[in-house]
């Protein structure tokens, strides 16, 4: 472990243009495509022999797999991932699937099946109901909301295995009553070779697991290959490259996001303790990347802070990757008011942010923008990583601006349901007629005004008048 202090970014907003400097950070964060370390160039020219961007090579993947199936899947996961995987490897069996669950740690599996019902529980109370508006006059409207058919779940498996990110994205899609679901995870000991990954799916349900990661995992169940069906959605998180190949399918399927790196804002007042604050920015650092961002009105707490940034940093398995992270991706803010904190962090529109402050409750009213926020000091980020019942599957990049984070109710499809008496169309029927005149569209007033004609009711003028 590095014993040299952690260089990480200090801005005091009185002095220095927080936004912009912020804004630096965000941007070399974001899921864009267009930023390529040395060596991925290398590796992309061993792959694909030219030193193509990280989008370029997904659309390539991407058009291989939908023009030439299974055969370029495969020929990807051996080129890339360096497996050789077959027709017949692809998909874990239902041996392997029970294997792992019979030899699975018990205790394990008991968190596994508690976190379960948590999510359960959660999911389901969020859950949209079914509407009906009657009408007097014998008519109604409605919307009826339906679970989807078939959906994909992309578990990451590069540098750790994620059991957790299948409860958080499988479980929330039974809530809402969908049947059929695919995991895809990368071919390595961290993904559709984990055992504890597989024992997860076997507890929850899920005999379709197959070994494949990446662009080419993702465009497998979007476009459908040989024995993988095509999903209607592709959920979960995932690198670069996985993030843009969910970027470029859309539309053939549906997708949650376009995840970027994870991220936190913390904002701290006097009452906040500094190696709890220090513990939860180094918590979304140890991804590397990720950022981690302090927002606070307290000089002393800022300075208490860094001290145990170095000092936790030191003593972590993963205290090496998180400081580099830290030092490449976070900052220390300091500000002049609580109000001033409400007002940056809305603008950073953070992942995950956490108003770990004395009545944190009354600062949440003047905050919009976030993608889960955890109030009071005893309210860490991890608890909702992996146990409390909302999704961690969340909005990055600023993008809770305008996006939600993963819940029951996107695995559910919603139809409006209209039905009219003859009475209740002649009712409509004129402003049916002025806004089909407007238009030029006279074949839709002339179907309204047939069916009126039919049953002795007079062609209707505007607001029902003939």
């Amino acid at each position: 472990m590095s014993s040299a202090p952690i260089k990480i970014l200090r801005i005091d907003s009185r002095r220095t243009d927080v936004r912009a400097a912020l804004a630096r950070l965000r941007k070399a964060l974001g899921p864009r495509g267009d930023i390529v370390s040395e060596a991925g160039r290398s590796r992309t020219i061993e792959v694909f022999g030219e030193p193509l961007s990280p989008l370029e090579v997904v659309e390539k993947v991407c058009g291989d797999v939908r023009s030439l199936g299974l055969a370029a899947v495969l020929d990807y996961s051996a080129r890339i991932d360096k497996a050789q995987i077959t027709a017949d490897t692809l998909r874990v069996s239902d041996s392997e699937l029970r294997t792992a669950h019979r030899q699975a740690d018990p205790g394990f599996l008991e968190t596994v099946r508690r976190i379960r019902e948590n999510i359960l529980e959660f999911q389901r109370a969020v859950l949209p109901k079914d509407v009906h508006l009657a009408r007097p006059d014998g008519s109604f409207l409605g919307q009826r909301y339906l679970p989807l058919d078939r959906v994909g779940i992309c578990v990451p498996g590069g540098a750790a295995a994620y059991p957790s990110t299948v409860l958080m994205t499988a479980v929330p899609a039974q809530a809402a009553g969908v049947k059929e679901l695919a995991v895809v995870a990368p071919p390595t000991k961290y993904g559709a070779y984990n055992p504890d990954l597989l024992a997860t799916c076997h507890e929850l349900g899920i005999r379709e697991v197959y070994r494949m990661g990446g662009a080419q995992a993702v465009a497998a169940l979007a476009y459908g290959v040989e024995g993988v069906k095509q999903v209607d959605k592709i959920v979960g998180p995932g690198n670069l490259f996985v993030a843009l190949a969910k970027k470029t399918v859309y539309g053939d399927v549906d997708i949650d996001s376009i995840a970027g790196p994870s991220e936190v804002v913390v904002i701290a007042d006097a009452s906040t303790r500094a190696d709890f604050t220090a513990a939860d920015l180094i918590a979304q650092a140890e991804h590397a990347p990720g950022a981690s961002i302090l927002i606070t009105w307290s000089e002393a707490v800022l300075n208490a802070t860094a001290e145990e940034l170095e000092r936790q940093t030191a003593h972590l398995e993963r205290g090496d990757l998180a400081r580099q992270s830290l030092e490449q991706f976070g900052a220390l803010v300091l500000v002049a008011n609580p109000a001033e904190a409400a007002a940056l962090s809305d603008e950073i529109a953070p992942e995950h942010l956490h108003i770990a402050i004395d009545r944190a409750e009354d600062l949440l009213g003047q905050i919009r923008h976030a993608g889960a926020i955890f109030l009071g000091n005893y309210s860490p980020v991890a608890v909702g990583d992996y146990a409390a019942g909302p999704s961690h599957v969340l909005p990055t990049g600023g993008t809770a601006r305008f996006s939600s984070g993963l819940s029951a109710r996107d695995f559910l499809r919603s139809s409006s349901l209209l039905h009219f008496s003859a009475a209740g169309l002649a009712a409509l029927a004129g402003d049916v007629r002025v806004m089909a005149d407007k238009e030029g569209l006279t074949a839709h007033r002339a179907s309204v005004e047939l069916r009126l004609s039919k049953t002795g009711e007079p062609p209707a003028g505007p607001k029902g008048q003939s």
